[in-house]
């Protein structure tokens, strides 16, 4: 599939969401349907795939010690040991899984190769690190903060969260921090596939499709916000309904909010079959949650079984004569 074909499809998917939610969400007998039936839906997919999917992986069986490392194994007592990039205990395997969630070490660690005057050149490359990193923190702040539309009261620590992110406030509604860095970092992403020949090479369809998907998102709430303004209060009401479990549809709340409802709840669908399940999936990964013990421990395959050998001294007893007129040298006359 090529790279036009590749951002049409996932483009025009998401436009294509759009426009029903838009459609639907005019509709006053179609709105439970967008507001109440496709986030309940939603949801349970979310929940349903995501424990399938690491429930299938938990099931997967790893024999072998296969750590990812790039430091000194520990050997040794005079060797320096690097017990967080190459960890020989669980307290190490800890650190660097701490270091991987929260700082995304190996993405940090990663560098890009270029020809140059005929050789192979490599040189950092910090910016993917640094955009992938307040993607995932602004997305991570945004989400928290909407928690307070299914919570009354809503929680001290969120209502300080929501005020450290709109700290910058110029006016009124209130500008946040999250939003412009979420729009800017996905946008940054979404340039760089498009831009960098090797990634534009590369990337597919569902690798376009979640970057619209979320772009659509933060703009539609941003739209909500700042241009086309909905019904906070019915907007809370049935929030607080879905998460009781007692949905209620209110009148007054605007089509552009069951479009942003029908993107996030696209996005909750897709996410346990997409490449966005490496949220669950780093965790158990064998390269990352294993220490490196393959040299103060032996690791045996539990499924070896005996196995017939042919050695080489029974191949030229069985073959000598025809080795001989071929010319093949001999370990015996």
């Amino acid at each position: 599939m090529g790279v036009k074909v590749s951002l049409g499809v996932s483009l025009g998917a998401v436009l294509a969401i759009v426009a029903v939610a838009l459609v639907g969400g005019g509709v006053a007998s179609l709105q439970p349907v967008f507001g109440i039936i496709v986030p309940y839906a939603a949801f349970v997919i979310f929940l349903v795939g995501f424990v399938y999917r690491v429930v299938d992986w938990g099931r997967s069986p790893v024999p072998y010690r296969i750590p990812t490392t790039c430091g000194q194994q520990k050997s040794l007592p005079w060797i320096k040991h690097d017990k967080i990039e190459n960890p020989s205990s669980t307290l190490g395997v800890i650190g660097r899984m701490i270091l991987e969630v929260f700082a995304f070490r190996s993405l940090f660690r990663h560098t890009k190769a270029e020809m140059a005057s005929g050789n192979i050149v490599y040189g950092a490359s910090k910016w993917i690190w640094l955009g992938a990193l307040v993607f995932h923190y602004s997305f991570l702040v945004i989400a928290v903060r909407h928690l307070r539309l299914f919570l009354e009261p809503v929680p001290f620590l969120i209502n300080g969260l929501d005020l450290v992110d709109g700290m910058f406030q110029i006016g009124a509604p209130t500008l946040y921090l999250t939003d412009l860095l979420l729009i800017g970092a996905l946008s940054y992403l979404l340039a760089r596939r498009l831009i960098v020949p090797k990634m534009r090479y590369i990337s597919l369809a569902n690798d376009y499709f979640p970057l619209f998907l979320i772009l659509g998102i933060g703009i539609s709430g941003v739209l909500m916000r700042f241009f086309i303004r909905v019904d906070i209060v019915s907007v809370k009401e049935l929030t607080m309904g879905l998460a009781t479990l007692h949905p209620v549809m209110p009148e007054g709340i605007g089509a552009i909010f069951f479009v942003h409802v029908a993107l996030v709840s696209t996005l909750f669908a897709y996410f346990p079959f997409s490449k966005l399940m490496h949220a669950g999936g780093v965790f158990l990964s064998p390269g990352r949650n294993l220490s490196n013990t393959s040299r103060a421990k032996m690791h045996v395959n539990p499924w070896e079984y005996p196995v017939k050998i042919h050695p080489y001294e029974e191949y030229e007893n069985e073959f000598r004569e025809k080795m001989k007129n071929a010319g093949i040298p001999v370990e015996r006359e």
